[in-house]
Order: structure tokens, then C-alpha cells, then sequence
């Protein structure tokens, strides 16, 4: 059974599951062609949903969904309001990095 400790839940078309495991940061790294240090900097709308398609990529997978890069600015638009998107994205990133307690399963740190 998958480790859920680092995954964060995300209202778009449905509650999705946010996670930056080594598959989706790899593919990350790869699209926008940053290294993980780049990617930590600021980052402009386009960027935000390679990003989040990156961290959305094993939930479609498990529901036997296709998602595209292209359906992203539509998905994304679907939340209100947008600092959420933000919000959830360093979430997912801070539990991908074991530096968040908010992300879904997380109990105490270090017991």
C-alpha cells in the first residue's frame, strides 16, 4: 500500500491528490528543464501548472485518467480563491520534502 504521508488534497473537478514524489519532481526537472534549486525560486502562471500537472500526474494514473498539460489552465481555473492554488502547491512541495505536517496522514513528526 502507497505511503500516503506526503500527499495533499486538491478541490478541482474533484478531490485530487497533490504529490511531488521522485517521478513527478523528475518529470518537473525535465519539462521546465530546472534543477530542483530553480525550481524552489519564484515561478510565473505558466510554470504554476507545469508544476501542479507534475504533482496531479500519479492521482490521474490511479483513476485511469489522461491528463494533459493543455488541461491544466481550465482545471486550475476551477479554484477559487487562486492563492489556494498556491497555498496547496507549497504543501505538497513542503511534504515532498518532509518540511510540512499539514499534508493528509501526517500525525507527529519525528516519533
Amino acid at each position: 500500500m502507497a505511503n500516503k504521508n506526503d500527499v495533499v488534497i486538491i478541490e478541482l473537478d474533484r478531490p485530487r491528490e497533490l504529490r511531488f514524489g521522485h517521478k513527478a519532481l523528475k518529470t518537473l526537472s525535465v519539462m521546465t528543464k530546472k534543477s530542483m534549486e530553480e525550481i524552489e525560486g519564484a515561478f510565473d502562471p505558466t510554470e504554476m501548472e507545469t508544476y501542479l500537472y507534475c504533482g496531479l500526474l500519479s492521482d490521474a494514473k490511479e483513476h485511469g485518467e489522461t491528463l494533459r498539460l493543455e488541461d491544466m489552465e481550465d482545471l486550475l481555473d476551477l479554484v477559487r480563491p487562486y492563492s489556494l492554488l498556491v497555498q496547496k502547491m507549497t504543501e505538497a512541495f513542503g511534504a515532498a520534502f518532509g518540511s510540512s505536517s499539514s499534508a493528509e496522514g501526517n500525525g507527529e513528526q519525528g516519533k
